[in-house]
């Protein structure tokens, strides 16, 4: 691989994958049973408490590839279950940049149900966070006589505070969510004084289940993504399959991922365009109250940074259930 495709990856790869990475990138692991992750109307939504942990490790073998680890809490805080709560930290790395924060989290629920077992609930939620930003730049002068205006050589800290808010809506078997990450027109100040304060992204999601809960179920989802000032898009098409079993139930996803911007490389002699798009299968499963999920993603095209894909565990527990669940196919609120 010459030295063209390598950095028409990095361009195709980090910057789709990562896909405007301030705040926590937009991966596929909200399929393991962790919408709240992305869509801050979900806290409290469900019929549990839950807590849950992610760790993802990009290019194994490869020294400071990209990783992530998250950990996230979301509840109820009143016996109707009209107010929820959040809470997410996270801690991502990237070579010689890495990012840390907090996000805080409320969100209404309306109830138009005439049933406690019936489920048509419009939720709003809010978050506000705050993110560290840092950059090493420690070994970037390694000869004393080194001189380059704009490298520091220490290591550079800047932070800022954020706001997420969105809606969702779950009514029966059908779900709806949109958010947008980043609301407010915030600089990260660590690059230079010219990079931009716009870092929004909208997210919109849809999913319909369907089948049989007590022996199998199955649930289509989408979801889109666009970055305001790039103007990136990207869109996941999903499949989600649960089979219930003695101990609870196990299940299996597949997703696809496809950005609908791309770039176009020298091949000897030939102009070739490529598009990011990846595949990630999911499987997991839930033992009683613990939830386990392992993730694979793995990139499409002729041009790959490394053959190897994208791993990610993702541990859960859930408490203070109702005894009463909704009368509905929607594993991610009952």
């Amino acid at each position: 691989m010459n030295f063209k495709k390598i950095a028409l990856l990095i361009g195709l790869v980090v910057s789709n994958f990562s896909f405007s990475q301030e705040g926590i990138a937009v991966y596929s692991d909200y399929l393991s049973d962790n919408y709240y992750l992305l869509h801050p109307s979900m806290a409290g939504a469900a019929n549990c408490s839950k807590i849950r942990l992610t760790a993802r490790q990009q290019w194994f073998g490869n020294s400071d590839a990209p990783a992530l680890q998250t950990v996230s809490f979301n509840g109820a805080i009143d016996q109707d279950g009209k107010s929820g709560i959040g809470v997410i930290l996270f801690n991502d790395k990237n070579g010689y940049h890495a990012q840390k924060g907090v996000k805080v989290t409320y969100a209404h629920h309306i109830m138009f149900s005439r049933s406690t077992t019936d489920l048509n609930q419009l939720s709003f939620g809010l978050s506000g966070g705050l993110v560290q930003n840092q950059l090493d730049e420690t070994t970037f002068l390694r000869d004393q006589n080194d001189f380059d205006p704009i490298i520091a050589g220490i290591l550079q800290r800047s932070s800022y505070l954020n706001v997420d808010f969105g809606a969702s809506y779950n009514v029966f078997d059908f779900y709806a969510h949109v958010t947008v990450k980043n609301a407010l027109f915030q600089s990260r100040g660590l690059y230079t004084k010219y990079e931009s304060d716009n870092l929004r992204k909208y997210l919109m999601s849809f999913g319909y289940n369907f089948g049989n809960s007590r022996k199998l179920l199955f649930e289509p989802s989408i979801l889109f993504q666009l970055t305001e000032r790039t103007k990136e898009k990207a869109l996941d098409v999903n499949m989600k399959v649960y089979k219930p079993v003695d101990f609870g139930k196990i299940w299996a996803a597949l997703s696809y991922r496809r950005s609908f911007d791309g770039a176009q490389y020298v091949d000897g002699t030939e102009i070739k365009d490529q598009k990011l798009q990846y595949i990630t299968p999911i499987l997991g499963v839930n033992y009683k109250k613990f939830m386990f999920a392992y993730t694979y993603s793995n990139v499409m095209g002729d041009i790959k940074f490394d053959t190897g894909g994208f791993h990610q565990i993702t541990l859960g527990y859930d408490f203070g259930c109702k005894k009463e669940k909704y009368d509905c196919n929607c594993p991610a609120i009952n």
